[in-house]
Protein backbone atom coordinates (compact mmCIF):
# COMPACT_ATOMS: atom_id res chain seq x y z
CA UNK A 1 0.00 0.00 0.00
CA UNK A 2 1.29 3.61 -1.12
CA UNK A 3 0.58 7.05 0.53
CA UNK A 4 1.83 9.65 -1.22
CA UNK A 5 1.17 13.79 -0.25
CA UNK A 6 2.56 16.30 -2.46
CA UNK A 7 2.03 19.06 -0.20
CA UNK A 8 2.61 17.64 3.30
CA UNK A 9 3.25 21.33 5.05
CA UNK A 10 -0.75 22.16 4.61
CA UNK A 11 -1.76 18.68 6.77
CA UNK A 12 0.25 19.46 9.47
CA UNK A 13 -1.03 23.61 9.49
CA UNK A 14 -4.38 21.66 9.63
CA UNK A 15 -3.64 19.78 12.60
CA UNK A 16 -1.70 22.17 14.18
CA UNK A 17 -4.92 24.42 13.55
CA UNK A 18 -7.02 21.91 15.12
CA UNK A 19 -5.43 21.65 18.11
CA UNK A 20 -5.11 25.54 18.92
CA UNK A 21 -8.95 25.41 18.32
CA UNK A 22 -9.40 22.45 21.11
CA UNK A 23 -7.06 24.06 22.94
CA UNK A 24 -8.94 27.53 23.34
CA UNK A 25 -12.28 25.78 23.87
CA UNK A 26 -10.51 23.77 26.84
CA UNK A 27 -11.78 20.46 24.92
CA UNK A 28 -10.32 17.42 26.82
CA UNK A 29 -9.84 13.60 25.77
CA UNK A 30 -7.45 11.82 24.01
CA UNK A 31 -7.92 14.19 20.63
CA UNK A 32 -5.96 16.73 21.97
CA UNK A 33 -3.03 14.50 23.20
CA UNK A 34 -3.18 12.83 19.63
CA UNK A 35 -2.47 16.06 18.27
CA UNK A 36 -0.21 17.49 20.87
CA UNK A 37 2.69 15.11 20.87
CA UNK A 38 3.17 15.57 17.17
CA UNK A 39 2.71 19.29 17.62
CA UNK A 40 5.54 19.12 19.97
CA UNK A 41 7.56 16.04 19.51
CA UNK A 42 7.52 16.22 15.52
CA UNK A 43 5.84 19.12 13.53
CA UNK A 44 9.00 21.92 14.44
CA UNK A 45 11.87 19.56 13.31
CA UNK A 46 10.40 18.29 10.27
CA UNK A 47 9.04 22.00 8.93
CA UNK A 48 13.40 22.81 9.90
CA UNK A 49 14.03 19.81 7.84
CA UNK A 50 11.95 20.38 4.94
CA UNK A 51 12.82 24.29 4.58
CA UNK A 52 16.75 23.45 4.63
CA UNK A 53 15.81 20.17 2.25
CA UNK A 54 13.03 20.85 -0.14
CA UNK A 55 14.52 18.21 -2.78
CA UNK A 56 13.37 14.77 -3.59
CA UNK A 57 17.45 13.37 -3.20
CA UNK A 58 18.54 15.57 -0.40
CA UNK A 59 18.31 12.61 2.39
CA UNK A 60 15.98 9.77 2.73
CA UNK A 61 13.01 8.73 4.31
CA UNK A 62 14.57 7.44 7.36
CA UNK A 63 17.24 10.17 7.81
CA UNK A 64 14.31 12.88 7.49
CA UNK A 65 12.07 11.03 10.01
CA UNK A 66 14.71 10.66 12.66
CA UNK A 67 16.12 14.10 12.09
CA UNK A 68 12.79 15.82 12.81
CA UNK A 69 12.03 14.18 16.15
CA UNK A 70 15.41 14.98 16.85
CA UNK A 71 15.36 18.53 16.13
CA UNK A 72 12.06 18.89 17.72
CA UNK A 73 13.83 17.96 20.56
CA UNK A 74 16.54 20.31 19.95
CA UNK A 75 13.99 23.08 18.93
CA UNK A 76 10.83 23.50 21.20
CA UNK A 77 13.50 23.77 24.73
CA UNK A 78 15.30 26.17 22.57
CA UNK A 79 11.97 28.19 21.65
CA UNK A 80 10.87 27.62 25.69
CA UNK A 81 13.87 29.35 26.77
CA UNK A 82 13.99 32.39 24.57
CA UNK A 83 10.42 32.77 25.65
CA UNK A 84 11.43 32.60 29.03
CA UNK A 85 13.36 35.99 29.02
CA UNK A 86 10.13 37.99 27.39
CA UNK A 87 7.10 39.15 29.09
CA UNK A 88 5.21 36.39 28.16
CA UNK A 89 6.51 33.37 30.09
CA UNK A 90 6.42 29.63 29.48
CA UNK A 91 2.69 29.59 29.78
CA UNK A 92 0.50 27.49 27.71
CA UNK A 93 -0.52 29.81 24.99
CA UNK A 94 2.56 31.41 24.33
CA UNK A 95 4.52 28.06 24.05
CA UNK A 96 1.88 27.10 21.73
CA UNK A 97 1.30 29.95 19.59
CA UNK A 98 5.28 30.51 19.59
CA UNK A 99 5.45 26.85 17.98
CA UNK A 100 2.52 27.69 15.09
CA UNK A 101 3.85 30.35 14.28
CA UNK A 102 7.64 28.45 13.37
CA UNK A 103 6.16 25.70 11.70
CA UNK A 104 4.00 28.01 9.53
CA UNK A 105 7.08 30.34 9.32
CA UNK A 106 8.90 27.47 8.12
CA UNK A 107 5.96 25.96 6.22
CA UNK A 108 6.17 29.20 3.77
CA UNK A 109 9.96 29.00 3.31
CA UNK A 110 9.52 24.85 2.34
CA UNK A 111 6.85 26.07 -0.46
CA UNK A 112 8.71 28.60 -1.67
CA UNK A 113 11.65 27.02 -2.14
CA UNK A 114 10.06 23.81 -3.49
CA UNK A 115 8.56 25.60 -5.81
CA UNK A 116 11.52 26.92 -7.68
CA UNK A 117 12.12 23.43 -8.52
CA UNK A 118 11.17 21.24 -10.90
CA UNK A 119 8.33 19.31 -10.31
CA UNK A 120 9.93 15.92 -10.57
CA UNK A 121 12.97 17.19 -8.03
CA UNK A 122 10.19 18.53 -5.31
CA UNK A 123 10.22 16.69 -2.50
CA UNK A 124 7.03 14.94 -1.67
CA UNK A 125 5.58 12.17 1.43
CA UNK A 126 5.58 8.76 -0.37
CA UNK A 127 5.02 5.79 2.05
CA UNK A 128 5.04 2.12 1.01
CA UNK A 129 3.60 0.31 4.15
CA UNK A 130 5.58 -2.57 3.66
CA UNK A 131 7.82 -4.98 6.30
CA UNK A 132 11.19 -3.96 5.39
CA UNK A 133 13.57 -6.81 6.50
CA UNK A 134 16.16 -5.31 8.80
CA UNK A 135 19.01 -6.75 6.81
CA UNK A 136 18.04 -5.01 3.44
CA UNK A 137 18.92 -1.95 5.53
CA UNK A 138 22.58 0.40 5.01
CA UNK A 139 24.16 0.34 8.20
CA UNK A 140 23.45 3.90 8.24
CA UNK A 141 19.46 3.50 7.83
CA UNK A 142 19.72 1.29 10.77
CA UNK A 143 21.50 3.42 13.20
CA UNK A 144 19.28 6.03 12.29
CA UNK A 145 16.41 3.82 12.91
CA UNK A 146 17.51 2.78 15.95
CA UNK A 147 17.97 6.69 16.81
CA UNK A 148 14.36 7.31 15.63
CA UNK A 149 12.77 4.50 17.60
CA UNK A 150 14.77 5.66 20.76
CA UNK A 151 13.55 9.47 20.41
CA UNK A 152 10.12 7.84 20.30
CA UNK A 153 10.43 5.98 23.49
CA UNK A 154 12.30 8.92 25.14
CA UNK A 155 10.10 12.11 24.33
CA UNK A 156 6.97 9.87 24.91
CA UNK A 157 8.10 8.50 28.35
CA UNK A 158 9.07 12.31 29.31
CA UNK A 159 6.17 13.65 28.82
CA UNK A 160 4.51 11.05 30.54
CA UNK A 161 6.93 11.45 33.62
CA UNK A 162 6.07 15.45 33.38
CA UNK A 163 2.13 14.49 33.30
CA UNK A 164 2.26 11.98 35.90
CA UNK A 165 4.76 13.62 38.27
CA UNK A 166 4.40 17.43 38.16
CA UNK A 167 7.59 18.94 39.84
CA UNK A 168 6.74 20.95 43.28
CA UNK A 169 7.44 24.93 42.51
CA UNK A 170 7.77 27.39 45.18
CA UNK A 171 6.94 26.74 48.68
CA UNK A 172 5.31 29.92 50.26
CA UNK A 173 1.96 31.65 51.70
CA UNK A 174 0.37 34.35 50.63
CA UNK A 175 -0.77 36.76 53.37
CA UNK A 176 -2.27 40.02 52.29
CA UNK A 177 -5.25 42.97 53.81
CA UNK A 178 -8.14 43.87 52.09
CA UNK A 179 -10.12 47.02 53.01
CA UNK A 180 -14.01 46.29 53.99
CA UNK A 181 -15.34 46.00 50.49
CA UNK A 182 -12.58 43.09 49.95
CA UNK A 183 -10.90 45.17 47.24
CA UNK A 184 -7.43 46.35 47.51
CA UNK A 185 -8.73 49.82 48.75
CA UNK A 186 -10.26 51.59 51.26
CA UNK A 187 -7.86 50.67 54.36
CA UNK A 188 -8.46 52.94 57.32
CA UNK A 189 -5.75 55.38 57.31
CA UNK A 190 -7.34 57.63 60.00
CA UNK A 191 -9.88 56.97 62.72
CA UNK A 192 -11.34 58.51 66.14
CA UNK A 193 -10.54 57.45 69.25
CA UNK A 194 -12.99 54.62 70.27
CA UNK A 195 -14.12 54.35 66.39
CA UNK A 196 -13.61 50.75 65.54
CA UNK A 197 -12.34 49.61 61.67
CA UNK A 198 -12.24 47.11 60.05
CA UNK A 199 -9.87 44.90 57.33
CA UNK A 200 -10.33 41.55 55.61
CA UNK A 201 -7.13 39.81 56.52
CA UNK A 202 -6.08 36.79 53.72
CA UNK A 203 -4.20 33.68 53.73
CA UNK A 204 -3.37 31.05 50.81
CA UNK A 205 -1.21 28.14 51.25
CA UNK A 206 1.20 27.17 48.54
CA UNK A 207 3.81 24.94 50.73
CA UNK A 208 2.06 21.94 49.23
CA UNK A 209 1.29 20.30 52.42
CA UNK A 210 -0.99 21.30 55.39
CA UNK A 211 0.00 24.15 57.52
CA UNK A 212 -1.90 25.55 61.12
CA UNK A 213 -1.71 29.00 60.81
CA UNK A 214 -1.88 31.61 64.02
CA UNK A 215 -2.53 35.40 63.25
CA UNK A 216 -1.91 38.13 65.61
CA UNK A 217 -3.16 41.64 65.65
CA UNK A 218 -0.92 44.66 67.37
CA UNK A 219 -1.18 47.97 68.02
CA UNK A 220 2.25 49.94 69.11
CA UNK A 221 3.89 46.34 69.77
CA UNK A 222 1.04 45.69 72.24
CA UNK A 223 -1.20 42.63 71.19
CA UNK A 224 -4.81 43.44 70.52
CA UNK A 225 -6.37 40.02 69.00
CA UNK A 226 -4.94 36.57 68.26
CA UNK A 227 -6.93 34.75 65.23
CA UNK A 228 -5.98 30.83 65.23
CA UNK A 229 -4.73 28.66 65.31
CA UNK A 230 -6.61 27.28 61.66
CA UNK A 231 -5.36 24.67 59.28
CA UNK A 232 -5.34 25.44 55.58
CA UNK A 233 -4.04 22.67 52.88
CA UNK A 234 -2.42 23.23 49.85
CA UNK A 235 -4.01 25.82 48.07
CA UNK A 236 -6.97 26.23 50.79
CA UNK A 237 -7.65 30.27 50.86
CA UNK A 238 -8.36 31.84 54.23
CA UNK A 239 -9.95 35.26 55.15
CA UNK A 240 -11.78 36.68 57.76
CA UNK A 241 -12.85 40.30 58.94
CA UNK A 242 -10.69 42.06 61.70
CA UNK A 243 -11.57 45.12 63.58
CA UNK A 244 -9.55 47.10 65.48
CA UNK A 245 -9.80 50.45 67.88
CA UNK A 246 -8.02 52.70 70.28
CA UNK A 247 -9.19 54.21 73.26
CA UNK A 248 -6.68 57.38 73.10
CA UNK A 249 -5.47 59.63 69.92
CA UNK A 250 -2.35 58.56 68.27
CA UNK A 251 0.09 60.29 65.46
CA UNK A 252 0.81 57.74 62.80
CA UNK A 253 0.63 54.71 65.16
CA UNK A 254 1.81 51.26 63.73
CA UNK A 255 -1.08 48.51 63.10
CA UNK A 256 0.86 44.94 62.73
CA UNK A 257 -0.59 42.16 61.42
CA UNK A 258 1.74 39.07 62.03
CA UNK A 259 1.22 35.17 60.79
CA UNK A 260 2.84 32.62 62.51
CA UNK A 261 3.16 29.06 60.70
CA UNK A 262 2.92 25.56 62.67
CA UNK A 263 3.15 27.41 65.98
CA UNK A 264 6.46 28.76 65.75
CA UNK A 265 7.55 31.47 67.57
CA UNK A 266 8.89 34.39 65.36
CA UNK A 267 6.15 35.51 62.51
CA UNK A 268 6.38 33.45 58.98
CA UNK A 269 5.13 36.66 57.40
CA UNK A 270 4.16 40.55 58.86
CA UNK A 271 1.41 43.83 57.13
CA UNK A 272 1.79 46.91 58.58
CA UNK A 273 -0.62 50.01 58.49
CA UNK A 274 -0.15 53.45 59.83
CA UNK A 275 -3.21 55.49 61.44
CA UNK A 276 -3.74 58.47 63.19
CA UNK A 277 -6.28 58.22 65.82
CA UNK A 278 -7.49 61.53 66.20
CA UNK A 279 -9.69 62.56 69.53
Amino acid sequence: MRIKIKNECFFILFISVVLLVLIVFNVSGTLPVALGLPFVLFFPGYSLIAALFPARGDIDGIERAALSFGLSIAVVPLLGLILNYTPWGIRLYPVLLTLLVFTILLSVITVYRRNKLSFEKRFVVDLNLEIVKWGSLSRLDKILSVVLVGSIIFAVGSLYYVATSPSVGEKFTEFYILGPGGKIEGYPWDMNAGEEKEVILGTVNHEYCPVSYTAEVRMNGYLKKRLGPFELNHEEKWEEPVSFSVNRPHENMEVEFLLFKNRESDPYRSLHLWVDVRE
